[in-house]
């Protein structure tokens, strides 16, 4: 019974964190806008300070830790991943080109096939 009140606590607690995380970025998107007289760069500094705090509310919430750990799996994915040489890339790049012109051709001749199969039926060709 005490694992489902401090689930329900938790859970509570984590909807709360929520709700004080979205006011604080509506509070600064909206103050940033509304003191648009000051300067640029302390409106973004400010703003860049505000998101900051918001993360790092919203990192102790269990969806927070769960969005962490997945950004660390997805880094380390992306470590692992084999990216293709320079002559790679352009071979198939010079690859897919040729093949959008080859079907660009094959359909402007379909469809002039087909214009002038229409203006014969329906007796419009010259």
């Amino acid at each position: 019974m005490s694992a489902k009140t401090a689930t329900t606590y938790s859970n509570k607690l984590d909807t709360l964190k929520w709700l004080l995380v979205v006011l604080l970025v509506s509070t600064g998107i909206i103050s940033f806008y509304y003191f648009d007289e000051h300067s640029l760069l302390l409106r973004v500094i400010s703003l860049l300070v505000v998101v900051f705090i918001a993360t790092l509310i919203a990192k102790t919430t269990s969806k927070g830790r769960s969005a962490l750990e997945f950004l660390q799996q997805s880094h380390l994915e992306i470590r692992r991943v084999v990216w293709p040489t320079r002559q790679e890339t352009m071979q198939m790049t010079g690859v897919v080109l040729l093949l959008v012109l080859l079907v660009a051709l094959i359909i402007w001749a379909l469809d002039s096939i087909l214009l002038w199969m229409v203006r014969l039926f329906t007796g419009q060709g010259g």
